[in-house]
């Protein structure tokens, strides 16, 4: 195999995440390494992105990452996301969800909060641990809120 050419590097990343058991970056690293190819947690994380992985709850309730396109077709465990999200906190014109590390995505698929523009969210941006919520009106906000408290509690 060609270790050098990226999109080898990608495929077979690829592949390790169709299988769904590997939590971590550094778990990724690792594997990939045994495979002979040079990575870093960095090229991971770029690679990551590049293929549109994001975190996920398996069914045993391990989170672990998968390919956006089989997200949606893993269910919640019964403990659901709760322990994801770290607090949230608005200042009056924008709320944000602090979530654990790599979760940001996962909390803001998973509560859905880009299909509740009717209850005054004008969008949303999910970075690694943090959600931006855009509310419609700055006083939509404690509404807003509770709303999002409502879904994980």
């Amino acid at each position: 195999m060609d270790t050098i050419n990226p999109r080898n590097r990608l495929k077979t990343l690829k592949d390790l995440l169709s299988k769904g058991e590997l939590s971590t970056q550094e778990e990724l690293v690792k594997e990939l390494r045994d495979k002979n190819f040079d990575v870093t947690q960095s090229t991971i994380s770029r690679d990551l992105r590049k293929l549109g992985a994001m975190k996920a709850i398996d069914s045993q309730g391990r989170t672990i990452y998968k390919l956006s396109e089989e997200a949606p077709n893993l269910p919640l465990p019964q403990s659901g996301f709760r322990h994801l999200i770290v607090d949230i906190q608005e200042n009056g014109s924008m709320i944000v969800i602090h979530t654990s590390p790599g979760s940001a995505s996962l909390v803001a698929r998973q509560l859905d909060l880009d299909s509740m523009k009717r209850q005054g969210i004008m969008g949303t941006i999910a970075g690694d641990d943090t959600v931006f919520v855009a509310p419609t009106s700055p006083r939509k906000i404690k509404h807003v809120v509770q709303l999002i408290h409502a879904e994980f509690a």
